[in-house]
């Protein structure tokens, strides 16, 4: 049995779909109790199913973004495992990054089915649990002194901490990711030769400028409801743009 037929096994499926559905039965719960917290205040019924049918409707295209995700990891790490950890606390961006970076650091050379191993989907799988858990941990301990430092200080109309780390933590990022894709393409295959592969960069400025589409059209002619939708947008029509560049 190969390494993929093991990772899409029933036994994988059983585990990781029952945390699934645990959760999912808690968030059923939650979403009863507060209904009925809202009916015991006196809230308007009519207005709360109203919210309830428009979250989960404006929900739905943003997630296409996590299916993506799972997609995109299922070739490399099986089903199950990805659909668990972007169903429950996983982000897209976190679980791609850090399942490439541990799979350069037990000897891969890519992410990839062809090369894995069990011992390095045990290893990529630790990495990928364990790093993303102290959130949730320390939060217990220091939430109530971190979401103070994360409101704006409205007196003076600087920006709080909270978005300055956001900002940097991204900016930092988006130019790790730049920086390697025109590395590859510049000296991947020979120093300063410019035959590595471009496609990443054309994904790139496809998906930067529909995203500039979106800031267009939610500041400028306040359509504040495409937001939701911005990231799945970009995504699939920077992919779109991947594989008609790759197939021309």
């Amino acid at each position: 049995m190969s390494i993929l037929s093991q990772l899409n096994s029933v036994p994988m499926y059983l585990i990781c779909g029952g945390i699934i559905a645990f959760v999912a039965v808690v968030c059923v719960i939650f979403l009863v109790r507060a209904y009925r917290a809202g009916q015991a205040l006196g809230m308007d019924t009519t207005k709360m199913k109203r919210t309830i049918i428009s979250s989960a409707t404006f929900s739905l295209l943003p997630s296409v973004g996590i299916l993506l995700g799972v997609i995109a990891l299922s070739g490399s790490l099986g089903t199950p495992w990805p659909w668990l950890r972007l169903s429950v606390i996983g982000a897209l961006h976190y679980e791609t990054q850090v399942a490439q970076a541990a799979a350069e650091q037990v000897g891969m050379s890519t992410l990839s089915a062809a090369e894995m191993t069990p011992q390095a989907f045990s290893t990529i799988a630790l990495l990928m649990s364990i790093c993303i858990i102290w959130g949730m941990t320390l939060s217990i301990f220091l939430n109530k002194k971190y979401t103070q430092k994360l409101t704006s200080n409205k007196k003076s109309g600087k920006p709080g901490f909270g978005d300055m780390a956001m900002t940097a933590m991204f900016i930092g990022l988006v130019s790790t990711y730049i920086g390697r894709y025109l590395g590859g393409f510049i000296s991947e295959n020979g120093l300063f030769t410019f035959h590595g592969d471009y496609i990443p960069l054309v994904v790139m400025a496809v998906s930067a400028l529909v995203m500039a589409g979106f800031v267009y059209l939610i500041e400028k002619k306040g359509k504040a409801w495409v937001d939701s939708f911005s990231i799945a947008g970009s995504m699939i029509i920077g992919m779109t743009a991947a594989v008609l560049v790759g197939l021309l």
